[in-house]
């Protein structure tokens, strides 16, 4: 069931012509090419050094639950353009997505309080639905891997705001479409300021602070933190 704050308010029709007079794409064209070559060379390394990995993770999801180890799913990269994020399947097949629906629009029309601090979005994340091997995957952030691919096809990048899934972005406030002016991230500034300790909209203003200061050094240096959270395991569901 939806929540009431997605009855009080209708999403806005997420068209080409808002997307067109609410996105631009920032930085200039040096800085966007340097990002994308560290791109390409970076997953495309990281794909063939994991492959032993990626198959023993799949293995593991097959035998904990049924159904594919990859979880297919929409979400809105640069430009509010769809594409297919592909992730390790951390949840049972068929489990709804109401509840995560319902908590997103909530927050974002102010129809119920935020989150408090100390369990930020850790409250949607952790239930019954997800598996066994699906918690420890989430906990290093294992689950992400297979969006290297997505990085390699160029729908996304190593470091970038968050990819909203479209639903999401139909009840955004026009400011917070500049997290859409550049490509998604695998990592990015709120990954790496306390992941699921924040909330949503702390998570967006993260987002938003990184694009605005967004450039190859940046990059690097999230990255180089990314590493030091995953294996710490902080702020983990």
């Amino acid at each position: 069931m939806e929540s009431a704050s997605a009855d009080r308010q209708a999403p806005a029709p997420r068209t080409e012509t808002l997307a067109a007079q609410s996105v631009q794409t920032p930085g200039n064209r040096a800085t966007e090419l340097a990002i994308r070559i560290v791109d390409l060379l970076a997953s495309c390394l990281l794909l063939v050094i994991l492959a032993p990995l990626f198959a023993a993770l799949s293995a593991a999801i097959r035998t904990d639950s049924s159904g594919s180890p990859i979880f297919r799913q929409r979400r809105c990269g640069r430009g509010m353009r769809e594409f297919t994020v592909f992730k390790f399947r951390t949840m049972r097949c068929d489990t709804p997505s109401d509840p995560h629906r319902s908590y997103v629009l909530d927050v974002i029309n102010g129809g119920g309080a935020e989150p408090e601090r100390d369990e930020g979005l850790q409250k949607l994340e952790n239930d019954a639905r997800v598996t066994r091997v699906g918690a420890f995957l989430r906990r290093f952030s294992l689950d992400e891997l297979p969006q290297l691919w997505n990085v390699v096809r160029g729908e996304m990048t190593l470091v970038g705001p968050r990819p909203p899934i479209p639903y999401e972005v139909d009840f955004y406030p026009p400011h917070w479409l500049r997290r859409l002016s550049v490509r998604p991230g695998l990592t990015g500034l709120w990954q790496v300021s306390g992941r699921n300790e924040l909330n949503y909209r702390e998570m967006v203003e993260l987002d938003l602070e990184y694009v605005d200061r967004r450039s190859l050094w940046l990059n690097i240096k999230i990255l180089a933190r990314t590493v030091r959270v995953v294996l710490s395991g902080r702020g983990a569901v």
